[in-house]
């Protein structure tokens, strides 16, 4: 049994994760045919991933309607078309021991395209951006929908865990956003209300799948009038209670805001949600180090990392973290002679 804590599984529900290394979601902007359909990109950039020995590899953020994309080029699940590809996707990502996961998302006010795009309130992001169309609440209902059939699919598609994403200011952030959100309806107002939209999606989604659910945040608004802390771990906690696995602790994105990054920044936001809110919690954020990475899961800061930018450097990050952190892991059998 590793003494390294980066290097040790952890179970969720009845998945089991290698090791707590976890591939944040990116967007890509990689579907050429712009139909939201995978092409060879996306299979070699998430199957390099699972080579590299990283423990979850999750699918970028994934629109479950075409009016939800954040632009053209996005992956999509809106439709059964989407199912073939994105099964390739995970099943490659299993055959190097990795888990695979897909984020479900909407876009929101934050969607780059022609025709239109729909919020919870017709305002738009900033100059830059087209204003939205404030949602009836058939367009709701249909949205819902929309993400239990996502759900549907991702099972289709062999996926062993979903995320919902509810960060970095698109729709589902919107929504839980005073900021964003200044509807006199049952979706907006108090927080109850503007947690509403996530609660009905969460609900909806676990009549589809029996796997692990996760669920991103943006933890920090940046914004003294929007959502705090405090807000957070109440949210956080209606979210375990509807059972919710890991809350994916991120930050930013709802409104411009001027953000200073520095190496673990976002990672006190994930520490305070799991030790208030007593749920598993993953940090992201210029996390670079293997050193870094095992500070914050021995001291109980977060169950999981979340690498981005530090996976597109480096494929193999988790066998540099391992040398860093005097750890021997098992090598692909392609890449034994050198990895010895």
């Amino acid at each position: 049994m590793t003494n390294n804590k980066l290097f040790s599984p952890i179970n969720f529900d009845d998945i089991t994760l290698k090791n707590r290394i976890v591939m944040s979601p990116m967007c890509m902007y990689s579907c050429e045919s712009e139909d939201g359909t995978v092409h060879p990109f996306h299979i070699a950039h998430y199957e390099s991933r699972a080579a590299g020995q990283v423990g979850l590899v999750m699918v970028e953020a994934t629109a479950v309607q075409a009016e939800g994309r954040i632009s053209s080029k996005d992956l999509g699940i809106w439709n059964d078309d989407h199912i073939t590809g994105l099964k390739q996707i995970s099943k490659r990502v299993q055959a190097f021991g990795a888990k695979s996961s897909i984020q479900l998302a909407h876009a929101g006010r934050k969607a780059e395209l022609e025709g239109n795009i729909y919020a919870p309130s017709a305002t738009k992001f900033n100059e830059n951006y087209q204003t939205p169309i404030e949602m009836t609440e058939t367009d709701i209902i249909q949205t819902i929908d929309a993400f239990k059939q996502a759900a549907k699919r991702s099972a289709k598609a062999g996926f062993d865990i979903i995320e919902i994403h509810g960060a970095h200011g698109y729709l589902i952030n919107q929504f839980l956003s005073p900021l964003t959100n200044t509807r006199q309806d049952q979706y907006g107002g108090n927080r109850d209300n503007r947690y509403r939209l996530l609660s009905e999606i969460i609900n909806v989604v676990k009549t589809e799948w029996d796997g692990p659910l996760f669920v991103r945040i943006s933890a920090n608004e940046y914004k003294e009038e929007g959502n705090n802390i405090d807000d957070f771990i109440y949210f956080s906690q209606l979210m375990k209670k509807q059972g919710v696995s890991l809350i994916d602790c991120s930050s930013g994105g709802v409104v411009p805001a001027s953000i200073t990054p520095y190496p673990g920044y976002q990672v006190p936001f994930a520490e305070q949600i799991r030790k208030e809110a007593d749920i598993a919690t993953g940090a992201v954020g210029l996390i670079t180090t293997g050193i870094q990475a095992e500070e914050i899961l021995q001291n109980e800061r977060a169950d999981l990392i979340f690498l981005a930018r530090a996976l597109l450097r480096n494929p193999y990050w988790a066998k540099a973290a391992a040398d860093e952190l005097k750890e021997n892991i098992e090598a692909p059998k392609q890449y034994a002679r050198g990895w010895q």
